[in-house]
């Protein structure tokens, strides 16, 4: 059977769309509905939280660095009966090139778009993105909207009013409510695994949001997912036995990855730094995924264990590969918020800086450097505060450009068998 679903979309970010999608798949699940969920654009953090909601693992479709082939298969293969999908920041929102929007997602995969509009602040022109997005985007149905962060059923009124009067639909108004909120870090939200009280967060949530929408009719305006023309893009993995870094300070792993790898006959061998545990003795390759290694970075200098079987892969020939906080263990030191530098693993002549921070974040086409893990071109991203303080003599991993095609700077660094750079690859180009 088919599944069904549509896209959770907002004018913006901060409109709650993340909250919005948290208790909906929360109370499709109770309902007995074998929901699904996904996560449009590059994000590691929502997806975990939609995976607690609904029990299943939440997937990410980025309409500018996959293929449409790719995100129809990853589509397809999330299975289920219904299938949620979050927008990442607004609506039209795309790269610096205006492609791999939200908008672009929902056309290509067949969905029509639920909008969030957080109307605290306004009253009749709450209707304006709704209207506007038609007139921008009339290829896109609109199936409905939900008011959001209502002062009171007056306030509520008035915002409906005039979306009566064009025949917008409106699934139900949220009051204002300090109880659906999460807490947030400078990459976005604390982390799933590390947010206290999440059940009963999603079980409060579905409750306000079952008392505030109609359910029935969200799930009578969904649409069919589109089939899969074909299948999903690759990328090649590190190794036969891949030892991964999976904790608190290296979580920002993309699932699809790990499936490809394991999927061409790969195994994936999970260790926690944090825990004082290093890759096994039989790995032929080492992962360091990006994650909040700057928040644990007394705590990884004296891991010994760590630290120790890590440089010993990397004596033994291991391939060993770190994006962006793996990248800035992989290094000589970090130095932490406070201004503290902690030494790390000295594979790559590398200084990094949580204390001097500034925010890079972008797309980026990268072509690997002769020696670098994989050929041909691959679709990445950058999002860190981090900054490099000190940088050694050392080959360069991936030549790059942002979504425009304009060139930036060499990226990352290799030394032999190991490298890394501050990009996070989300597909083969």
């Amino acid at each position: 059977m088919t599944a069904r679903g549509f896209v959770i979309a907002a004018a913006s970010s901060g409109a709650g769309k993340t909250v919005v999608t948290l208790g909906l798949l929360r109370a499709l699940k109770r309902r007995g509905l074998d929901v699904r969920a996904a996560k449009s654009g590059p994000d590691y953090i929502d997806p975990a939280f939609h995976e607690a909601a609904c029990g299943a693992p939440s997937v990410n479709l980025d309409a500018w660095a996959m293929t449409p082939q790719t995100l129809l298969a990853r589509a397809a293969a999330q299975g289920g009966a219904f299938l949620v999908v979050e927008a990442a920041m607004g609506v039209l929102d795309a790269g610096r090139d205006g492609h791999g929007s939200a908008a672009d997602l929902a056309a290509l995969l067949g969905l029509p778009l639920v909008l969030v509009l957080d109307i605290a602040k306004t009253g009749q022109s709450a209707l304006l993105p709704a209207v506007g997005l038609q007139a921008l985007r009339p290829d896109l149905p609109v199936a409905g909207v939900i008011l959001n962060r209502c002062g009171s059923e007056a306030h509520a009124e008035m915002a409906l009013r005039p979306m009566r009067d064009v025949d917008i639909p409106v699934f139900g108004a949220i009051p204002r409510d300090r109880a659906l909120s999460l807490p947030e870090r400078h990459l976005g939200l604390v982390q799933a695994a590390e947010t206290e009280g999440i059940e009963s967060f999603l079980e409060g949530a579905a409750d306000r949001l079952e008392a505030a929408l109609d359910l029935d009719a969200m799930l009578a305006a969904a649409g069919p997912v589109a089939p899969a023309s074909g299948s999903s893009n690759r990328l090649p993995p590190l190794g036969q036995r891949i030892a991964v870094a999976r904790d608190a300070a290296f979580a920002f792993v993309y699932p699809h990855l790990l499936d490809d790898w394991h999927a061409q006959g790969a195994q994936i061998l999970s260790f926690s730094p944090l825990d004082n545990k290093g890759p096994d003795q039989f790995a032929d390759a080492v992962f360091l995924p990006g994650g909040y290694p700057e928040l644990h970075a007394g705590r990884l200098a004296n891991a010994g264990k760590f630290l120790g079987l890590t440089r010993r892969a990397a004596d033994r020939g291991a391939r060993i590969y770190g994006e962006c906080g793996g990248y800035m263990a992989l290094g000589d030191g970090m130095i932490d918020a406070d201004g503290t530098r902690h030494e790390m693993l000295g594979l790559l002549p590398l200084v990094t800086s949580f204390a001097e921070r500034r925010r890079t974040l972008g797309y980026r086409r990268l072509s690997p450097l002769p020696g670098a893990p994989w050929n041909g071109a691959l679709m990445g991203h950058e999002f860190h505060y981090a900054t490099i303080v000190e940088e050694g003599g050392a080959a360069r991993l991936f030549r790059a450009t942002d979504a425009t095609g304009t060139p930036t700077p060499n990226m990352g660094l290799q030394i032999g068998r190991v490298a890394g750079s501050f990009a996070h690859i989300i597909a083969p180009g």
